[in-house]
């Protein structure tokens, strides 16, 4: 096989280019297509679900697995109503929104620029508090008592179970509690594929350090948390640091910086950092009347530790990484579109090829290969196209090497193993393939 030469073809990739390869190659479906959809809401195909699993235990192994600090938790989605109004969710957890009296449509107030509806030039309502919650009712009556809510953040489950993980874990400060799981959020303004959506995962981590040490620690998980994005494949060109400024700060945060992805609509926020003091602690300690404290041995007192905030969304992670990774080159004159993901990330890991599907030596030799292979990681087979077709497939899906068995393997039982990147070929002995590959994906 002749080796591919290439050169990359300038320019940025759109929303919408991402958004086709998302359905087109199975990594991203619309919710409920087949009904119209609803929207904002996402569905994670074949290849998707694949990509989200590995950006999750890549997260989980660097914030849990390689460090001695740092608990895990899955708390419940459901919880008492009581921790959302000590919260401060049930009455602060709000967008102003105005309705247009002529098309009825909705918007936040804080986005409109005029006052004037931007779609049809109507005249729109006076500003009014909606709720991002989703609501529902516990029991069979649905009565104010029983109502509860769907949560719009994972961190209260982490804050309200800070005793219970203190006595089993026997942890002393500072040390973390990471958790990964969903929330919702009934957001209004929504689009840009799943940048906003109103069900979501988060990577969040609750960081319980001494008061006098916070402001060390919060500067420690600011880089930290930048590092690891550019550590899997984010470009430096494409992320950056922003400073809230003391006007946009919430109300439980002493300081606060995004981290902020290129994104194809600007620049937008991918994680939050926040210095969240002792705010939590402190009210779910003083409405319900059990003390949330930390009893330090040395010092021999009690200390309502400050918490750092890194919180993340898995899918806008997700995005973010694709919309990186995504580059389109000139093979031969033919364009070569590539998803360059990092090889941690890659939902595919290898495929296996029979160069001729139509001659069964080949095709049982593959098999046997690609039986071998499985197990560890996310390996293909597919004989449904030309050897050419299939690299570009293959390319486009972000899989890190292709194994093709020819006629020759039959006489030399050996393989061809293309690299993604470089197109490099190698001929590599049958014998040795399974630990060759290993070393390369893992």
């Amino acid at each position: 096989m002749n080796k591919e030469q290439s050169n990359e073809v300038p320019g940025m990739v759109d929303l919408a280019t991402i958004v086709s390869l998302c359905k087109r190659r199975g990594f991203i479906y619309q919710n409920s297509e087949i009904y119209g959809g609803l929207g904002s809401v996402w569905d994670y195909g074949p290849l998707g679900v694949e990509l989200k699993n590995n950006l999750k235990r890549l997260w989980w192994k660097s914030m849990v697995y390689e460090r001695n600090d740092v608990e895990g938790l899955d708390a419940a989605i459901l919880m008492n109503h009581d921790v959302w109004k000590t919260s401060g969710h049930v009455t602060g957890f709000k967008d102003l929104l105005v309705d247009c009296k002529s098309c009825k449509k909705r918007f936040r107030h804080d986005l409109i620029k005029s006052d004037v509806c931007p779609e049809c030039k109507g005249e729109l309502t006076e500003p009014k508090a909606f709720n991002l919650m989703f609501r529902t009712f516990v029991g069979s009556v649905e009565s104010d008592a029983n109502e509860i809510f769907l949560r719009p953040e994972t961190a209260q489950g982490i804050f309200v179970n800070f005793k219970n993980i203190l006595t089993s874990s026997r942890r002393k400060l500072p040390f973390g509690v990471a958790q990964i799981g969903k929330a919702f959020r009934n957001e209004i303004t929504t689009g840009n594929f799943t940048f906003r959506s109103r069900e979501f995962e988060q990577m969040e981590l609750e960081y319980f350090t001494y008061p006098e040490e916070s402001d060390k620690w919060f500067e420690y998980w600011v880089n930290e948390r930048f590092n690891w994005y550019t550590t899997y494949g984010i470009k430096n060109a494409n992320i950056r640091l922003r400073k809230h400024d003391k006007e946009e700060l919430a109300h439980y945060a002493k300081s606060c910086y995004d981290v902020e992805f290129l994104f194809p609509m600007g620049w937008s926020e991918l994680e939050g950092i926040a210095h969240r003091t002792d705010f939590d602690l402190k009210q779910h300690s003083a409405v319900s009347g059990k003390s949330l404290s930390y009893f330090d041995e040395e010092r021999k007192q009690d200390i309502m530790p400050h918490v750092i905030e890194p919180s993340g969304g898995v899918d806008r992670a997700f995005l973010a990484f694709v919309l990186d990774a995504y580059r389109e080159e000139k093979v031969r004159g033919e364009k070569r579109v590539v998803l360059g993901l990092n090889k941690f990330l890659a939902p595919v890991k290898v495929a296996v090829l029979p160069l001729l599907k139509k001659k069964p030596e080949i095709v049982a030799m593959a098999k046997a290969i690609y039986k071998d292979l499985s197990g560890n990681y996310k390996v293909v087979y597919d004989d449904t196209a030309s050897i050419g077709k299939l690299y570009r497939r293959q390319d486009e899906i972000g899989t890190l090497y292709c194994v093709t068995v020819d006629v020759e393997s039959l006489e030399d039982k050996k393989v061809t193993v293309r690299d993604r990147d470089t197109m490099e070929q190698k001929r590599i002995p049958v014998s040795d393939l399974k630990s060759y590959i290993d070393k390369l994906v893992r």
